[in-house]
């Protein structure tokens, strides 16, 4: 049960899924007739955006691969 609460195999890929199940979201809603362009591009930016910081923050601290913060022995 601990395995499925952190996410399992999937737990490093969980922004790319939801970035790209929302990507996917908007464009269905657009194909259909739910929005117009303009609501469908200001849904993929907007996950776009969510999915960057993401990944920027997720380096953020670390200088040539080691984090700065801990001390080197």
């Amino acid at each position: 049960m601990n395995k499925f609460i952190s996410g399992g195999f999937l737990s490093d890929s969980r922004t790319h899924i939801m970035a790209g199940v929302g990507t996917l979201s908007a464009i269905a809603a657009y194909l259909v007739g739910d929005t117009d362009v303009f609501a469908m591009l200001q849904a993929i930016f907007t996950i776009c955006g969510i999915y960057f910081l993401r990944h920027t923050n997720k380096n953020k601290g670390n200088k040539h691969g080691k984090n700065s913060r801990k001390i080197q022995e």
